[in-house]
C-alpha cells in the first residue's frame, strides 16, 4: 500500500531549513512501524514566485497587460517609479473618501509627502519593493479597508485578499513585467462584466440572481446583516428586510448607479423577484431562450436544436 505525502506548511525559503524538514520526518517515522531504512523518499518543492513591485521589466510574449490597461478608464497608472504600492493605497483611498486632493493624487501632484507620512507612522520599509508580507502589513493599518490585489483582468486572478468585513475595498492590479501597482477605480469595467461581487469575487450576468453566503440578500451588504424578530416592508420594492438597518441600506446601496430599492423589485401579485422586463406571473424564467415559460424544457430543447444546426 502506498503511504500518504506529507506537506509542510507554505512559508518563505528563507523560513525552510533542514530542521524543518527533519522534525517533520522525524514524526512521520515514530509513527509508521513499517518504514525501512533502504525505503525511497522523495521531495517535491512547488516554488511560487512572490511579487515586488520595483525593478526591471521581464520581457514576454504576447500583449503585456501594461498595454491592455492603457485601454481602460477603469484602471490608473500609479505615476511614481518608487514606493507605488504606497502611491496606489494613497490613491485609492482618496477616491473612496472622496477626497478634494484625488486628481492632483491620481496626476501625480501633493503625494509625496502623504506616502512619506504613511511610510513613516507605519514603519514599512518598500526599498526592496511591496510583496505580500507588505500587503498584510498595510491591512493591518488600514482596518477600515479590505484589500485585494489582482494579478490579471480576470476575477481569479487574485494574489492577495484582506479578507476584512467591511464596505470599503480597495482593488489594486499588479503588473508582474512592469513590476507596478496600479490603481482599480471601476471593477466591473476592468474585469469586463456587469456585476462583481464585492464579498466572494465572483463575476455574474446579473447582480439581482446573484447569491452569496457573505452578501445580505436583501440590502446587498457586505456583511450580512442580522435578524430582528420582524422583517420590515417596503412599499417601493415589495420586498421585507432583516432590520430597519437593513431597510435603510436598501435604499442607500446601490447597483450600477441605481438604489437597490430601484434595481432588485418583487412583483406585486405574485410576489416573485423580476428579473426581466416582460415578467409573466407564475411562469418560471428560462436562461436559455430568455423567456418566461411554464416549462424549463422548453429552453433545453430549443438550446439542443440550435447546436445541432
Amino acid at each position: 500500500m502506498k503511504d500518504k505525502a506529507i506537506g509542510i506548511c507554505f512559508r518563505r525559503k528563507d523560513q525552510l531549513s533542514t530542521d524543518v524538514i527533519l522534525i517533520v520526518w522525524q514524526k512521520v517515522t515514530q509513527s509508521n512501524s513499517r518504514f525501512n531504512a533502504l525505503d525511497k523518499l522523495f521531495h517535491e518543492v512547488h516554488s511560487v514566485k512572490m511579487p515586488v513591485g520595483f525593478g526591471r521589466r521581464i520581457k514576454i510574449k504576447g500583449i503585456p497587460l501594461n498595454t491592455l490597461t492603457h485601454l481602460k478608464s477603469s484602471i490608473l497608472k500609479v505615476k511614481a517609479e518608487t514606493d507605488c504600492l504606497a502611491h496606489a493605497l494613497v490613491i485609492a483611498i482618496a477616491k473612496i473618501t472622496n477626497d478634494p486632493n484625488y486628481k492632483s493624487y491620481r496626476d501625480g501632484w501633493k503625494i509625496g509627502s502623504v506616502v512619506q507620512r504613511l511610510l513613516e507612522t507605519t514603519g514599512i520599509d518598500l526599498n526592496r519593493g511591496g510583496s505580500i508580507r507588505e500587503l498584510a502589513q498595510f491591512q493591518q493599518y488600514f482596518k477600515d479597508y479590505r484589500i485585494v490585489v489582482f494579478s490579471g483582468l480576470n476575477c481569479e486572478d487574485i494574489m492577495f485578499d484582506g479578507q476584512v468585513q467591511t464596505e470599503k475595498r480597495i482593488n489594486l492590479l499588479y503588473d508582474e513585467v512592469a513590476r507596478h501597482y496600479r490603481v482599480i477605480v471601476n471593477i466591473t469595467g476592468a474585469m469586463a462584466t456587469r456585476y462583481v461581487c464585492k464579498a466572494c469575487n465572483k463575476r455574474c450576468c446579473r447582480d439581482v440572481t446573484h447569491k452569496c453566503e457573505q452578501t445580505c440578500s436583501d440590502c446587498m451588504s457586505v456583511p450580512p446583516c442580522t435578524f430582528s424578530y420582524v422583517r420590515i416592508p417596503c412599499e417601493s420594492c415589495n420586498r421585507t428586510f432583516r432590520s430597519r438597518v437593513c431597510f435603510d441600506k436598501h435604499k442607500n446601496n446601490k447597483l450600477r448607479g441605481k438604489t437597490v430599492c430601484e434595481q432588485k423589485k418583487n412583483c406585486a401579485a405574485c410576489g416573485s423577484l423580476l428579473t426581466n422586463k416582460k415578467h409573466e406571473c407564475n411562469k418560471p424564467y428560462c436562461a436559455n431562450c430568455k423567456r418566461d415559460r411554464t416549462s424549463l424544457l422548453h429552453g433545453y430543447v430549443k438550446k439542443r436544436i440550435t447546436s445541432q444546426r
